[in-house]
């Protein structure tokens, strides 16, 4: 009898184990299903596709080459927003409640990530690792959000001043995206003047997708600005600068990890020598890369038929990461022992550059500190080490 009893209760815990397995949106015996937000069509298609394809290579590599997360392969099912945040929130539903995935991964773009949050929220699916540097993405404090990258907001407070003596500038002026990502941009650098007790001289705002600023160039031309702050992309860094350089206006321009891509300088050419923009990982240019580099970038090469970018290395190491938490959660992968098991991580420097990052229950932003590179003959180079907070 008591043999029966035992038995009886093994099998009420595997028929449990399974039920829970099998409650568990997204993850069954033997897949987890990840989803992805990207621009795929839209102002920063490039940035999106490119970092699409960093997870996919990690995947492949998981899939193909280095096993399973105990047990379980990876499927990733990427949505496109078009840069636009009621595109994201579509993409958000079908993912969460069509697509059933078990989380969503490195969705691109702050006031995009805004809106598409609640809808992950309210299924308790977990918002891991954006790719934007807004400190909603860790703010206020949310059992479902986790973010890697120093804040926009710290980028600008911690490098601005710095750049400010250095360059002797006496009056700056701020260009940015009139959105939630604009915006953090601008109050880093209001909050980083204002330890040097230096204001703003002028403000000057774009909406998303604009491609003419002739009008904000010469308004910061006519205040006298010898540094400008800029809290644009793409198009908007090589617009302003064109037309800068167009009009004779030669400020000093810092840019944000927003801008800091290998696009600006392959696309806007010689008039983007001079540039800063903090950056928290650095561009993988071949030619300078140690041999661990180019061997992913071969990988990476051989499947896209492209170079690889700062985004690839983003999207590459936010799937790393995601699997290295999966794997510690352990064999019953739920929303819970997710949460759980990332509450204790730490993820130690990696090939690319970036510094040690670490999570706990209190602590969702992994690390805090950027650095500040900049467009040296046609190329991205570092001037500065990692700052950190003081």
């Amino acid at each position: 009898m008591k043999n029966k009893a035992k038995l009886a209760a093994l099998a009420s815990l595997a028929l449990a184990s399974t039920l829970a397995v099998a409650q568990q949106q997204g993850v069954s015996k033997d897949e987890i299903v990840v989803g992805t937000i990207q621009d795929l069509s839209g102002p920063i298609a490039g940035y999106g596709k490119q970092a699409r394809n960093g997870m996919l290579l990690r995947i492949q590599e998981l899939n193909e080459q280095q096993g399973n997360v105990n047990g379980r392969k990876i499927r990733l099912i990427a949505e496109d927003n078009g840069y636009d945040p009621k595109k994201a929130v579509l993409a958000a539903q079908k993912l969460v409640n069509q697509d059933k995935v078990f989380i969503i991964v490195g969705h691109i773009g702050t006031a995009q990530n805004m809106a598409a949050m609640p809808v992950q929220f309210e299924k308790n699916i977990v918002n891991f690792m954006p790719i934007t540097a807004a400190r909603e993405m860790y703010e206020p404090l949310h059992k479902l959000k986790y973010s890697f990258a120093a804040t926009y907001y710290d980028q600008m407070r911690m490098t601005l001043p710095k750049l400010v003596k250095e360059k002797n500038a006496k009056k700056v002026c701020t260009l940015y995206q009139d959105d939630d990502f604009g915006l953090e941009v601008q109050r880093g650098a209001e909050a980083g003047l204002k330890t040097i007790n230096m204001e703003v001289t002028e403000k000057t705002t774009y909406k998303r997708g604009a491609t003419d600023f002739s009008s904000q160039v010469a308004k910061m031309k006519a205040s006298g600005c010898d540094l400008v702050v800029l809290g644009t992309i793409i198009r908007e860094t090589i617009g302003t600068i064109a037309e800068s350089r167009k009009t004779g206006f030669s400020p000093v321009f810092l840019g944000s990890s927003a801008a800091y891509t290998d696009l600006i300088h392959k696309l806007g050419g010689k008039a983007m020598d001079g540039l800063y923009a903090t950056h928290t990982v650095q561009h993988p240019y071949l030619d300078e890369a140690a041999q661990p580099i180019r061997f992913w970038a071969a990988k990476y090469q051989t499947r896209f038929n492209e170079d690889p970018t700062v985004f690839s290395v983003y999207g590459y190491l936010i799937m790393d990461q995601f699997i290295q938490a999966a794997r510690k959660a352990g064999p019953n992968l739920t929303t819970d022992s997710f949460v759980k098991a990332m509450d204790s991580m730490t993820f130690e420097p990696d090939m690319f550059g970036g510094p040690r990052s670490t999570y706990t229950a209190t602590k969702r932003l992994g690390n805090d500190q950027s650095r500040l590179s900049q467009i040296q003959d046609g190329k991205w180079k570092v001037v500065s080490d990692y700052i950190k907070q003081p």
